[in-house]
């Protein structure tokens, strides 16, 4: 397997996708901050010292979406059509679990950009907690789902389905052959969405 982003001489490179064709294209990551229960109690009540966590770690994801190409060295900075970040209270961690979906019509997928949001959300979220709870935990980061591109439709298929129990929403199996697939999407939850975009149906504005 060739990495792309290393030229003929081992050196880092930006990926030129100026030859490849606009298509639509979506991703989902999630990931999760584990806190202790009188933590937890605090979030849900609203109570944290700093303010309302689900609300400000929500935008500092959205923010920190648009902000890919500027954080991570070889990502092209690209216009978002829309970024949705939810955060949401889990009794059952005890913490909060966070879903991000992006999508755009370009040359190059947004899987970095809905990793990226889901980091910063949960970053946020242990930085307003850390004062009561220094012993809380980031996890389980990772790519859920990919949509359009060159390699097709992905699906992140795991064992029980464990990965998704908790989530806002549901992520169903992706149909390889074409067809569509779910995405998290339940709730409120912070978006940024770009004029003439995708509306929530996932079709192009006008």
């Amino acid at each position: 397997m060739k990495l792309t982003h290393l030229d003929e001489s081992g050196r880092a490179r930006m990926v030129d996708v100026g030859g490849k064709p606009v298509t639509d294209r979506s991703a989902v990551a999630g990931g999760q901050v584990r806190m202790a229960r009188a933590t937890y109690d605090l979030v849900a009540s609203g109570s944290v010292p700093k303010g309302d966590v689900v609300a400000v770690a929500e935008l500092a994801g959205v923010m920190a979406a648009k902000r890919t190409g500027e954080l991570i060295p070889l990502c092209h900075p690209l216009g978002l059509d829309v970024i949705t970040v939810e955060a949401r209270p889990d009794n059952s961690l005890p913490g909060i679990q966070i879903v991000a979906t992006a999508r755009l019509a370009g040359r190059t997928g947004v899987e970095m950009e809905v990793l990226t949001a889901v980091s910063v959300a949960c970053l946020t979220v242990y930085d307003m907690v850390k004062a009561v709870d220094t012993m809380a935990v980031i996890e389980n980061i990772r790519l859920l789902e990919k949509r359009g591109g060159k390699r097709g439709d992905w699906h992140r298929e795991e064992a029980g389905g464990e990965a998704n129990e908790g989530l806002p929403g549901t992520i169903e199996a992706v149909d390889r052959a074409g067809g569509a697939a779910g995405s998290a999407g339940a709730g409120d939850r912070a978006e940024h969405r770009r004029g003439g975009g995708m509306d929530e149906g996932g079709s192009r504005g006008r």
